[in-house]
């Protein structure tokens, strides 16, 4: 089942005197996160903020309403931000990173089971799945030659794999 709240960052301190807060952010870029109007404090939903931000070089600056000093910006420190799906629109082929992670990774042509997705690694390029079976740790691009099926709600990608991703072929 997939996460209503999904957590997209950490505050990691404060900026100026008046409460703002830094946020390393999680997803796509500092712009993503500070669209936001509303985070949320837990992973239920249950403490949301209204929020107003700016990306700032590669963080996100965060006003939260209520929180007006360096103070109270403070006892945030640490605190993981929330964003409910509910409020992002993914364009077509676009997938939350969460959603991808446990996926299983099978061969498209004989349907063999190569193992689940723990990681999507951005390398400016595109990004790289890392599947793991058996205790052993596979790389695989995701690119159209290679990602032929993408499934979150079936719990499953497709793939034609590459030489020398499961095998010791050079």
């Amino acid at each position: 089942m997939k996460k209503q709240f999904l957590d997209s960052g950490r505050i990691v301190g404060t900026h100026g005197i008046k409460g703002e807060v830094r946020i390393e952010q999680w997803c796509d870029s500092p712009a993503f996160l500070a669209a936001f109007k509303k985070l949320y404090l837990d992973d239920r939903g249950e403490r949301a903020i209204e929020v107003s931000s700016r990306p700032h070089k590669n963080i996100t600056l965060c006003k939260i309403k209520g929180v007006d000093t360096i103070e109270d910006a403070e006892r945030l420190r640490g605190k993981v931000v929330y964003i409910d799906r509910d409020d992002v629109k993914l364009g077509e082929g676009v997938h939350f990173v969460q959603d991808l992670i446990g996926l299983e990774v099978r061969d498209c042509d004989t349907g063999e089971a190569y193992g689940e997705i723990s990681d999507v690694l951005r390398t400016g390029a595109n990004d790289v799945y890392e599947i793991k079976r058996d205790g052993k740790t596979y790389l695989a691009p995701v690119i159209d030659e290679v990602i032929t099926e993408i499934n979150t709600d079936g719990g499953y990608v497709l793939m034609r794999p590459m030489k020398g991703i499961f095998d010791d072929e050079d």
